[in-house]
């Protein structure tokens, strides 16, 4: 597999190296041993799938916060997703910037998603499929949460909303104080 850096320090995608032949292909899609190599939490606590019938579905944006910040592996399994995820850490000097990466199941791409990032993905496609290994378990009490359309965030979504949870749409603005520490 092969894990470039973005712009935003401790984000990363994450690409195939497949070794083909003429059944198909074989690819590691995870190395705990070139993740930690790479600076990264490997993130392997739980593991989750989610299924999204059509196309302008979005879910997030999402983090844990103390005792329990999590990292995230995520990767679209079927269709595409664009997925976006906000630097929240404390202090840091890319804060509330943002990486966006289309994921799709062609691509086969996947992106690192920090501890303190919030995270959220808008299907592209009907049928969007997206699998997420984490470093740690759900853990009630410790999620935050930022409005996907929050104007402070101006985040790109490539498509219109359409879907969306109440839970989602009811995140505090930033500017309405947001607690997401």
């Amino acid at each position: 597999m092969k894990i470039t850096p973005t712009h935003i320090e401790g984000v990363a995608i994450v690409d195939l190296e497949p070794r083909a032949d003429d059944r198909g292909f074989f690819a590691r899609t995870f190395c705990r041993e070139e993740f930690e190599e790479a600076g990264l939490v490997p993130a392997v606590e739980q593991c989750n799938l989610s299924f999204n019938h059509v196309k302008g579905t979005l879910r997030g944006m999402h983090m844990q916060v103390d005792p329990a910040p999590e990292a995230k592996l995520v990767r679209c399994t079927a269709g595409a997703v664009q997925d976006i995820i906000v630097d929240m850490r404390p202090g840091s000097p890319t804060r509330l910037q943002h990486v966006a990466v289309e994921l799709t199941a062609d691509n086969r791409r996947a992106l690192y998603v920090p501890p303190y990032f919030a995270h959220g993905y808008l299907t592209l496609t009907d049928g969007a499929e997206v699998f997420y290994q984490v470093s740690q378990a759900y853990t009630p009490g410790t999620e935050r949460g930022l409005r996907y359309d929050d104007p402070d965030l101006a985040l790109p979504w490539a498509v219109d909303v359409t879907v969306v949870s109440d839970k989602d749409k009811s995140w505090t603005l930033l500017a309405d104080g947001a607690v997401v520490e």
